[in-house]
């Protein structure tokens, strides 16, 4: 996965708390309680990212999930409709994310997780399928992997060593 270094402290950055679970450890003396929070963060311009936090309280973990993410932030490529360039499918463990191009006027057509993060991402007509497992975590993890492959015509043709007009017919 290609990850290129954004500098975070120039960008406005809009937080999306996609879950927060409460985990048990039982130990000699009882339970511990700890809450994990899974956020998403994006400009809603061509960047986002996900973290995950965990602490004894919800905000000290939603404010290390945000951390986290801020630290992963990816870079989009998006076209002249504000869809992706191409259709890509995102993996991560056992979640798959489907994400295809769309026409000006379609909007977000996406389940909760995958939407947060289009959502953020800047992205406005996309249409998404989850397949496989639908843990909100791993089709999050799915989604970005997915928007992290893709690539901008530009690039493709440099990579063929062709111009764009060719790659795009």
């Amino acid at each position: 996965m290609r990850r290129e270094i954004i500098d975070a402290s120039q960008l406005e950055l809009n937080e999306n708390v996609v879950s927060i679970k409460r985990v048990t450890k039982v130990v000699k003396g009882g339970r511990n309680m700890r809450f994990t929070a899974l956020v998403v963060v994006g400009d809603g311009n061509g960047h986002v990212g996900a973290g995950l936090g965990k602490a004894t309280e919800i905000p000290e973990a939603i404010r290390k999930g945000k951390e986290d993410a801020i630290k992963k932030l990816v870079n989009v490529k998006l076209d002249e409709n504000h869809s992706i360039t191409h259709d890509i499918i995102g993996k991560h463990t056992g979640a798959q994310v489907l994400l295809k191009r769309a026409p000006e006027g379609t909007g977000i057509i996406a389940g909760g997780p995958a939407r947060s993060v289009c959502e953020l991402a800047g992205i406005q007509n996309i249409r998404t399928k989850s397949l496989g497992s639908s843990n909100k975590q791993n089709v999050v993890l799915a989604t970005i992997d997915a928007i992290s492959q893709l690539k901008s015509p530009e690039e493709v043709a440099r990579l063929r060593g062709k111009t764009v007009e060719e790659i795009l017919g």
